[in-house]
């Protein structure tokens, strides 16, 4: 992003006021260098300092749409998906089953149904009833499905409560300190139509302590090295998730590509010298970023509409979004960086709290934003907004979703379409006695 000679804000060559007048407000806007820059680096860091010997997948849960997948088809990269909404909207894209991995801690009878089907790589078991499940499914199908298992090692990242993954108290994964990864480690090789290749873990989201993903290897090729000797068994794929952290607001880490890519060299070298130490062979290493990948690429627009001063308490500012298309400040107390992108270069002058739409008190994007002077129709730019924003959006109080569009060289166009009132009530049943 830079301010142009109008003193406006741009994102990949596009002015953010032409866009808001474009396409109108709310607005998901994405930089599509970006992510193509960033789905690069962790890609070509696996080829440089690993031979190769691993794939990048995109966290589809950060944003999916089936422009993403076409991107992430492009740039040679696989896919993680959560739900067979993703499935489905990956396969519709035309992305290659053979790069899908399925996660989820509560996968759905049809969704993993779906899976099959679809032949994806690989499945991540995270209950014995699922394994279950899809050894049943797979046995109708006179097929072996290629699973990992998702293990708890026990690492605790710096991060929101809920966002940790890894602790002991956790809906993801089998704990290794209590043995239940070791138990479910011997069921699933006892499954004729699962074949285990090795293990996953996620320590958690927004983290920006590299030592927290030696630590999580470690852990997680010393219990690889325990079931060698317990099953015989050698893991051929290390799964190990991701939550590489983004910059949001002053204080945190701009790490940029070229950090990110140092975060993976350390994990891989981890990977290699421990492999070495506890005489593993190498595993296929997967890396799953989302956040990292489309998190710095977006940023939302809206139109300032009432601006309300109360003295003594505070100032804020209403815009044309809110909660139902950014929920994460309502969730997580997230916070964001804001621009007025019709005067971005004007000194800023006072704190300014941004209120959403809806008919809740806790509708905030955030508060105390250092601003110039807002006013009615102004366009303000919440940067970093590219993951789970549009991913999260919903239809509280009725408001249409917003659109997304995908910019490149000054060229904008939608790959989300916005919704209309129509969309809003196209499944709702009126019965016969309500008429």
């Amino acid at each position: 992003m830079k301010i142009n000679e109008k003193g406006h804000l741009e994102i990949g060559g596009a002015d953010c006021v032409g866009l808001a007048e474009c396409f109108g407000t709310p607005l998901y806007v994405f930089d599509e260098a970006y992510i193509r820059r960033m789905m690069g680096v962790y890609r070509d860091t696996i080829e440089r300092e690993y031979a190769g010997n691993g794939l990048v997948l995109y966290a589809s849960k950060a944003f999916a749409c089936e422009a993403i997948y076409a991107i992430a088809k492009q740039e040679k990269i696989g896919v993680d998906v959560v739900s067979g909404g993703e499935l489905y909207t990956a396969l519709r894209a035309g992305f290659p089953a053979q790069k899908i991995v399925m996660h989820g801690n509560n996968k759905l009878p049809h969704e993993i149904c779906e899976a099959l089907d679809a032949k994806i790589a690989l499945i991540v078991v995270d209950s014995p009833s699922e394994a279950d499940l899809i050894e049943a499914e797979a046995k109708k199908r006179g097929m072996v499905q290629d699973v990992l298992l998702r293990i708890n090692p026990g690492v605790e990242a710096h991060t929101h409560a809920y966002v940790q993954t890894a602790t002991p108290d956790s809906k993801f994964g089998f704990s290794v300190a209590s043995g239940a990864a070791e138990m479910m480690t011997g069921y699933l090789l006892s499954k004729p139509h699962l074949r285990l290749h090795g293990y996953h873990c996620h320590i958690g989201s927004q983290i920006f302590e590299k030592q927290s993903f030696v630590l999580a290897v470690e852990k997680n090729l010393a219990f690889m090295a325990e079931m060698k000797a317990k099953f015989g068994f050698e893991a051929d794929a290390l799964n190990m998730g991701g939550g590489f952290g983004i910059w949001y607001a002053e204080g945190d880490a701009m790490i940029g590509a070229e950090g990110y890519a140092e975060y993976l060299k350390a994990l891989l070298s981890t990977v290699k010298a421990g492999c070495k130490a506890l005489g593993l062979r190498l595993p296929f290493v997967y890396l799953e970023p989302g956040r990292s990948i489309v998190g710095e690429a977006g940023i939302t627009l809206y139109t300032v509409g009432a601006v309300k001063d109360i003295p003594g308490v505070r100032k804020y500012a209403a815009v044309d979004g809110g909660m139902f298309e950014n929920p994460r400040y309502a969730l997580y107390q997230s916070r964001y960086t804001a621009v007025i992108a019709n005067r971005a270069a004007e000194e800023n002058t006072e704190l300014i709290s941004i209120a959403g739409k809806c008919c809740e008190s806790g509708d905030l994007i955030g508060v105390d934003f250092n601003l110039p002077k807002v006013e009615r129709g102004d366009i303000l730019a919440v940067l970093s907004t590219g993951a789970y924003n549009y991913s999260m959006a919903s239809n509280y109080n009725r408001n249409p979703i917003p659109p997304a569009v995908l910019v490149k060289n000054g060229e904008a166009e939608y790959i989300v379409k916005p919704q209309t009132y129509e969309d809003l009530v196209r499944n709702d049943v009126l019965p016969d006695r309500l008429k």
